[in-house]
């Protein structure tokens, strides 16, 4: 699920940023100084401050505007605006990170967001993932990366892209570190069963599809 993170204060950005990928989100954050990007339609959630989200609410289509989750200060005099749902700052991460699955969950109609391939499903929003009905144990980085993969189904994924989206690093071509973490994701993920999803293109990459 993608997440527009409105926020102008660099360390609040960082920190939370940080959570919602660890616990397997694709996250875009803009600043103060930062332009709202191309794409504005394929947002599952907006999170922002008050003062820079209503600034930026503006800029979405009024029909394609996705939900948003304020974070207002409790000193503050400005109003919360009333289109969206309202959380105080300080605030435990735990807490913030309830109320974005909640809200994600509720608007959905009470259906979480499923991903689904050959029998692999992936709940983004109970972070759970499984095959052919079995539960897959995985760590949150196994699960975002195995999101991004399935998420990006059937496109090749070079070693540098994968490093940046999981790991926020930029990818030395003389180490194995992604390929390291691509053999245990298989180990749980294809290793147990006959059809293998996971698969290696020499020279660019990997991809996961249903071959």
């Amino acid at each position: 699920m993608k997440i527009l993170l409105v926020e102008n204060e660099v360390r609040t950005a960082h920190y939370l940023r940080k959570g919602l990928v660890e616990n397997g989100f694709s996250v875009d954050v803009l600043g103060s100084g930062t332009a709202l990007p191309a794409r504005r339609t394929d947002y599952d959630l907006m999170v922002c401050d008050v003062p820079m989200g209503v600034a930026r609410l503006v800029q979405f289509d009024s029909d394609r505007r996705p939900p948003v989750l304020f974070l207002a200060d409790r000193a503050a005099t400005q109003p919360v605006p009333s289109s969206g749902e309202c959380l105080l700052k300080p605030f435990a991460f735990s807490d913030f990170l309830a109320r974005v699955r909640g809200l994600l969950h509720s608007t959905m109609g009470g259906n979480p967001m499923m991903l689904r391939i050959a029998g692999l499903e992936l709940d983004v929003v109970r972070h759970r993932a499984s095959r052919d009905g079995e539960r897959l144990d995985l760590t949150p980085k196994e699960f975002l990366l195995l999101s991004l993969l399935m998420r990006r189904s059937g496109e090749v994924l070079s070693r540098a892209f994968i490093a940046d989206q999981v790991w926020e690093i930029n990818f030395e071509s003389n180490t194995n570190f992604v390929d390291v973490h691509i053999r245990r994701l298989r180990a749980k993920v294809d290793d147990p069963f006959s059809r293998k999803l996971i698969h290696t293109v020499r020279g660019m990459g990997y991809v996961l599809e249903d071959r």
